[in-house]
């Protein structure tokens, strides 16, 4: 897609959205690899990121990934916010749900796209993008591919023992069913996965969105996974990677890297994360292992002399943007 037509389909979808939630959707050629573009903004004395994220739909941590040395909190009157709403996909097949963990960021591409809007290369098609949240360091989210098997609207929530115990150790008792309602932190619309006792589903506490706080569970914002409830059917393919560097070229031939800091108890996308959690000390991949493995990865398609001073700079700062690497050579491989 040309960069104008990227443009103002972007600008579109926000003033159709209005202020509340502004929602990324994007037609993506098959030689396109990044997608949207940076935002840069003044703070108001009023502004939090929490509030930020959710009127800009991405998540508190990119958003302070995003902007180190600012407090999320105060960030100050005049206070310049980088928005990242630029994003390098996920290196996956571009089908159903990818969820990349280490992003904290899920990506739907429609089976159905329909026709691409005029300006649109032809046989491009469309990705819709949001910010999640996952499970923390000692409720893992399984990586992995399954699928949608139900959708529940105004879901109840069945604890398992083990968060019961949980919240007993804070003497918080939680009853065996927690009915729809306010209190339920399903939220009011959920997907089921093929997972057992895993979901895709709202939340009753929108600020902790981006964030790692789930056990296990893929949370959302109430507005994007009411969307998510009606567009997605059941039986719909979603695949969960762990990909804290990512390497995407534009259709210009740019390349870009995106870095977000690694998981520290699953490295590499399909290892088992009991296997990794079994260590005393689960090791952390460095920066670096991660961009050797998506530079790697994205050679298969390409020849690219990659500066890799600039490259290793990026990924070790981990701001969660796309950043643009200079590059000696671009050659698509003969027969791909």
């Amino acid at each position: 897609m040309a960069p104008m037509a990227r443009r103002l389909l972007s600008l579109l979808v926000l003033l159709t959205l209005g202020t509340t939630a502004r929602a990324a959707e994007y037609w993506v050629a098959d030689d396109e690899e990044v997608v949207g573009e940076l935002q840069h903004i003044k703070a108001r004395y009023e502004d939090t990121f929490v509030a930020l994220a959710r009127t800009y739909n991405v998540g508190f941590e990119s958003l302070r990934r995003a902007n180190p040395g600012v407090d999320a909190w105060v960030p100050g009157e005049g206070t310049e916010i980088t928005i990242p709403t630029q994003f390098v996909l996920p290196h996956a097949p571009r089908r159903g749900i990818v969820v990349n963990v280490a992003e904290l960021r899920l990506y739907y591409f429609p089976e159905d796209s329909g026709p691409p809007p005029s300006g649109v290369a032809p046989g491009a098609r469309r990705v819709v993008t949001h910010p999640i949240s996952v499970g923390r360091m000692d409720w893992h989210t399984p990586l992995g591919i399954t699928k949608v098997t139900g959708r529940v609207a105004n879901p109840s929530w069945y604890p398992p023992d083990s968060i019961r115990a949980e919240h007993a150790e804070r003497d918080d008792i939680l009853p065996k069913v927690v009915p729809p309602g306010p209190d339920n932190p399903l939220g009011s619309h959920a997907l089921r996965l093929g997972l057992p006792g895993y979901l895709i589903h709202g939340t009753n506490l929108p600020s902790g969105v981006g964030m790692r706080v789930t056990h296990g569970c893929i949370r959302m914002f109430p507005e994007d996974i009411e969307v998510m409830f009606k567009t997605v059917p059941v039986g719909t393919i979603v695949q969960i990677v762990n990909q804290s560097v990512k390497i995407g070229f534009t259709a210009e031939g740019g390349l870009y890297v995106e870095a977000h800091p690694p998981l520290p108890e699953s490295n590499v996308d399909g290892e088992k994360v009991e296997a990794a959690n079994a260590a005393l000390e689960p090791t952390q991949e460095s920066p670096l292992t991660s961009l050797t493995r998506a530079y790697v990865v994205a050679s298969e398609q390409r020849r690219v002399d990659l500066h890799w001073d600039v490259a290793e700079k990026i990924a070790q700062r981990g701001l969660g943007i796309p950043e643009f690497v200079p590059v000696a050579g671009n050659v698509p491989i003969a027969g791909n």
